[in-house]
């Protein structure tokens, strides 16, 4: 038996104002049938005393703490730039933008 139906499928395009044809709601019931069904499988093979987790080993913080330091002054930064404009690299205007 299936998980969900092809009215319960027309309900929700309904509900997200979805106009789906016969062909489609046939091919998304048979779909999300089959995600229910992968839910399931994993909700049978979770064992109780496992706790629910997002990842399956710890995480930690892996960035280093903020500090200021020396930096490139922006005549450095812009040393190798092929085209400056203000102290800003120059680019080609695109979708004919006006300055």
């Amino acid at each position: 038996m299936s998980a969900i139906t092809r009215d319960e499928v027309a309900h929700l395009a309904r509900l997200s104002r979805l106009a789906l044809t016969d062909d489609e709601l046939d091919h998304y019931a048979t779909q999300l049938d089959a995600i229910i069904e992968a839910v399931a499988k994993v909700s049978e093979v979770a064992a109780e005393d496992v706790p629910p987790s997002s990842h399956a080993l710890p995480l930690t913080n892996v960035f280093r703490a903020d500090e200021v330091r020396q930096s490139l002054t922006p005549e450095q930064a812009l040393s190798g730039a092929p085209a400056v404009e203000d102290d800003r690299f120059q680019v080609p205007r695109i979708l004919g933008e006006e300055a």
